[in-house]
């Protein structure tokens, strides 16, 4: 799961800064999935009353139209997207944070195998 924060300026790499998930978008990356959130910082939220309906469509197709290219010049194929190619809402977008939550904690707590994954121990 990656994190993409659409707010006013540019944070600082590596900040830690609390946002508001917006949606949520499938991307199937080599055959798996791997979701992108589109969030924005708390003091932003405002600007997005109705979530991800309320981001303007050149953002979210610009966005999907990043990740569709972005491997290609490694000799990559183009990535597909599921849902239609569609983003999705606020429920989802909670689905998606839990239950990539879950697994984490999983993985932390050694419920399944890490096979070769870098845990930060």
């Amino acid at each position: 799961m990656d994190c993409l924060e659409i707010g006013e300026t540019a944070l600082e790499p590596g900040s830690i800064t609390s946002v508001k998930a917006l949606g949520v978008l499938a991307m199937i990356d080599d055959g798996e999935l791997d979701w992108k959130v589109l969030c924005v910082r708390e003091s932003e939220e405002s600007k997005y009353p109705n979530g991800i309906d309320d981001v303007p469509d050149a953002v979210k197709d610009g966005i999907r139209e990043w990740f569709r290219w972005y491997k290609t010049p490694d000799g990559k194929p183009l990535n597909e997207f599921g849902f239609d190619e569609k983003w999705l809402g606020e429920k989802e977008v909670l689905e998606v944070i839990e239950e990539t939550n879950g697994a984490w904690k999983n993985l932390k707590e050694g419920k399944v195998a890490a096979d070769g994954l870098w845990l930060g121990d």
